[in-house]
């Protein structure tokens, strides 16, 4: 049985206190009832506000009142009138609510059944659709056109709108989620920038991902306006999104950026269907007033639209409140209840809770009271809700629309808790909502095939295709639309990379600071400089880029309006609306949606920026994964650095701070190049080739992100070396230094040393003691990058997978090592799984040493004996492969062991104090 009671109490009324002149009470009601009927709500609205602030001014405490009554934001007298032709939009809207379900139906057809989704665009139809009739404007329009966030699942009624207009055909429709299958016909299921790369711009199915980057992708238009770069001042930004979608994090976590830098060119829109994906999101309460005290105590303007036009007389002839009441009252699980039953249901079990509200529809027949529809399906609503939000300055706007998942599909699927994993129709099903949409498609058409219904065009010249083509001429073109053309730019000289290649002399530097210092020197050069973006999350001083703090300046659309506190300091901290510098503070996921803006701003704006994200040690790929998953989607180019890296070389912050397995996070992305570098000289030729896959214009994929990983440990940079293999280098190893300068005979014992970043000097130490204690030549190698390496490795083997007909290649690591002679040893700073990657590739006996298990906190030497990655380790597990061999004596390793005390952490010796940590 359904219950009357309140669950909850959501009006902001007088609460328990009693009232003591009763007489004086109703004076001031009526005055102000007077005042709204002769001088309308604006006026009204008006008053109240001055009052409010009166009694502050007076120290008369009045609670802030977070939510309102459960009713529409804005009063019908206040709702301008409708701009479009109704029954033109009505019918088009139609054809698509059609097609868009027929498109997904027909993806189940018998031996295809590939999913997708009906209730979601069936429910949000009215919402999307004035938006592209009246609002959303496309790349052609005079001000730049609008960046528009889609709600992943109602990605069916963007192909179906796209077939309106001319953009798709049947085929097309028809090859929904069959990507390769249907490859030149085929649609992404959701909107996937990196599958559909001329139709979608921004992926957003990844729950809480679309909120956070529809946020920075506002402030990214700020800063370039701000910064000179492109004027964005008539550019706007939507995001489409659900209530269940609103439980994330991500998704309200980031809610105060956008009000602490007042944007408002930005709009979300919350489809509040009040369904998750197994049932309500909030059966006991209401959602709706939820999220509108959040949104309201996060800076933000705050619009509902909750009930449509059919509601307006009810609510007029509410004169006592009882109906406000009755709707503030009942919880979303009753709400929904009711759109799965009939007009009968809602007279008696909604309406009939108290007499008054029975009073109030009793000359409505029960059809008339099932058609009083949700806000969220009356344009006029919605017209208004819009015209609203995008007028509104200051604030950053939401709209939280009511609606009913599955609209207009029938029993089978409106509001009924399992309507959003239903993906076809029944034949009555199909035949109730042709009649519904009024759809002239003939029963015998739908009985020929209930598999493949017909879709339905009413053909290019009719009204409505005419009408439907100039609304969006006059906006601008088509919404959703790509375009990756770009404005040409001059890559760095070589000047910008010429301190990397002198090294740091008799000084101690780490690559942390090598990087830094190269960054500096791009950000210098006079015409691609202003184009770096640099991301530090409250970590600049540890990474030396406090420098950048008094001439690039923090980026703060405010500017500094502060006495700085250390403003007489060489590296005062100094913010500015022409900031270069983005601090998006303790916030690794904001950090993460600013590069995503940032790294896409080629195509988004057609203004190449390079946005360089420097995080700490793992709170990169291993905390926001998911979004660099996002990020490649979306075609982002960057910088990803990961300082202060390593399992051992970051000390005392102990086990959640000492990164051993990034590399292979980042390995599992696509998207991500992946660079492990000793030196500077190496960071310079890595960031150079990046530079010029991303902007340089002859490479076949530019669309990648170049993840660095540098340390917090100095040694000294040496200079490049004269006869350096670049192409080596950047393919992924090279050979570093030869066994040639032991000075020991050609018949010496000989092994191979593979080492990658700060384990490199490691590998050089082991190399001495090798020939110095034991007799054995090494060479070593540094490895820069062990994915690319695995990658090309397997690149090669399905070559001769596929063309069998052609010569098999050989891998790179294959190629590199085919001359050389001993058992080769790899280590690391990271888990062994890391140079593991290539064993499969390795000529010969190949053995792994890394930093398995958790970090911990102690002295690096101990740390790095703990783990046997140092460089006495080293020694040992080349003396036991080569003993194995018979290369040398069968008692050198226990020897070796023993005389290392390799069991003993306060017997290491690799490695030094110092570096941030």
């Amino acid at each position: 049985m359904l219950t009357s009671e309140p669950t909850q109490q959501f009006l902001g009324g007088a609460g328990a206190a009693v009232d003591r002149d009763p007489e004086e009470t109703a004076e001031w009601i009526e005055s102000f009832d007077s005042l709204v009927a002769e001088r309308g709500t604006e006026r009204a609205q008006f008053m109240v506000k001055n009052i409010l602030q009166r009694a502050g001014a007076q120290s008369v405490g009045v609670p802030m009142v977070h939510t309102t009554d459960y009713i529409n934001s804005i009063p019908a007298d206040q709702e301008p009138e409708y701009p479009g032709d109704e029954e033109v939009e009505r019918r088009y809207r139609a054809y698509m609510r059609w097609n868009a379900a027929i498109m997904v139906h027909r993806a189940q057809r018998p031996g295809i059944g590939v999913g997708g989704h009906i209730s979601t665009y069936a429910g949000a139809a009215t919402l999307y659709e004035v938006g592209f009739n009246h609002f959303f404007r496309g790349k052609d329009h005079p001000g730049g056109g609008d960046q528009v966030f889609f709600q992943g699942h109602a990605s069916p009624g963007m192909y179906a709108r796209a077939f309106m207009e001319g953009r798709l055909a049947e085929e097309d429709l028809d090859g929904f989620r069959q990507e390769k299958s249907k490859e030149g016909h085929a649609l992404s299921s959701y909107p996937h920038p990196r599958m559909m790369p001329e139709f979608w711009e921004f992926p957003t199915v990844s729950m809480g991902i679309g909120p956070m980057n529809a946020i920075y992708q506002a402030q990214s238009n700020r800063y370039l306006h701000n910064r000179g770069i492109k004027d964005t001042s008539d550019q706007h930004v939507w995001a489409f999104l659900g209530d269940g979608e609103m439980d994330e994090p991500e998704s309200r976590g980031l809610l105060q950026l956008a009000a602490n830098e007042n944007l408002d060119n930005l709009t979300f829109v919350v489809n509040c269907n009040l369904q998750r994906l197994d049932g309500p999101v909030r059966g006991n309460g209401k959602v709706m007033q939820e999220l509108e005290a959040f949104f309201r105590g996060a800076g933000w303007n705050v619009i509902k639209v909750i009930w449509g036009r059919e509601w307006d007389s009810l609510l007029s002839k509410d004169t006592e409140g009882n109906l406000v009441k009755l709707m503030n009252e009942t919880p979303d699980g009753d709400y929904q209840t009711f759109k799965a039953e009939n007009g009968a249901f809602v007279r008696d079990h909604f309406f009939g809770r108290t007499p008054e509200t029975k009073e109030l529809v009793a000359d409505l027949t029960d059809e008339q009271i099932w058609n009083l529809k949700r806000g969220g399906h009356d344009y006029h609503k919605v017209y208004a809700a819009y015209k609203a939000a995008t007028e509104f300055k200051g604030k950053p706007t939401v709209i939280l629309a009511k609606t009913v998942k599955g609209y207009g599909l029938g029993a089978h699927f409106e509001g009924r808790n399992a309507t959003h994993q239903m993906k076809k129709m029944t034949l009555g099903d199909l035949k109730d909502f042709r009649d519904l949409l009024r759809i002239p498609i003939s029963d015998e058409q739908l009985e020929a095939n209930p598999y493949e219904p017909p879709y339905y065009h009413p053909g290019q010249d009719s009204p409505e295709i005419r009408y439907l083509l100039a609304r969006r001429a006059e906006l601008g073109g088509s919404v959703p639309e790509r375009r990756k053309e770009h404005r040409a730019v001059a890559l760095p000289s070589e000047k910008a990379y010429a301190i990397a290649k002198r090294g740091s002399g008799k000084q101690q530097a780490a690559t942390t600071m090598s990087f830094v210092r190269l960054l500096k020197d791009i950000m210098r050069d006079a015409d691609f400089g202003q184009r770096i973006v640099p991301i530090v999350p409250d970590e600049s001083r540890t990474f030396g880029m406090d420098a950048f703090f008094p001439t690039a300046k923090i980026y703060n659309p405010k500017g500094q309006n502060y006495l700085s506190v250390d403003r007489d300091l060489v590296l005062a901290y100094k913010e500015s609306p022409a900031g270069q510098l983005i601090h998006p503070g303790i916030n690794e996921a904001g950090a993460v949606a600013a590069f995503t803006a940032a790294g896409t701003a080629y195509a988004t704006h057609g203004e190449p920026l390079v946005p360089v994200y420097v995080f700490y040690s793992m709170f990169g790929f291993q905390r926001t994964g998911d979004a660099f998953w996002a990020a490649a989607d979306q075609m982002t180019r960057g910088f990803i650095i990961g300082a202060t890296a390593g399992r051992t070389t970051l000390t005392g912050e102990g086990l959640q701070h000492a990164d051993g397995h990034s590399p292979l996070l980042a390995a599992t992305n696509p998207a991500v190049v992946t660079y492990d570098p000793a030196y500077g000289y190496e960071i310079g030729h890595i960031v150079r080739a990046g530079l010029e896959r991303m902007y340089g214009g002859e490479h076949a994929d530019p669309n990648v992100m170049y993840y660095l990983t540098v340390y917090n440990e100095p040694i000294v940079q040496p200079a490049e070396p004269e006869d350096l293999d670049v192409d080596a280098l950047l393919k992924g190893m090279y050979r570093l230094a030869s066994d040639a300068a032991s000075g020991l005979a050609a018949d010496a014992p000989r092994t191979q040393l593979l080492a990658s970043g700060v384990a490199v000097p490691w590998a050089l130490e082991a190399q001495r003691i090798l020939a110095d204690d034991w007799g054995v030549a090494a060479d070593v190698w540094s490895v820069t990058s062990w994915s690319e390496l695995r990658r090309e490795g397997l690149a090669a083997e399905e070559q001769a997978f596929l063309h069998p007909e052609l010569e098999a290649p050989t891998p790179f690591v294959t190629r590199q090592l085919a001359d050389t002679s001993g058992p080769v040893v790899a280590v690391t700073d990271y888990n062994k799984s890391v140079p593991d990657q290539i064993r499969q590739f390795v000529p010969g006996d190949y053995a792994v040493l890394g930093a398995d298990g958790f970090g911990f906190s102690d002295t690096r030497a101990a740390a790095r004996r703990f783990f046997k990655i140092d460089a006495h380790s080293v020694v040992v597990r080349a003396l036991q492969m080569l003993a194995r061999r018979g290369e040398v004596d069968a008692d050198a390793p226990r020897q070796a062991f023993e005389r290392y005390r390799l069991l003993d952490v306060t017997a290491g010796t690799t490695g030094n104090a110092g570096g941030e940590s």
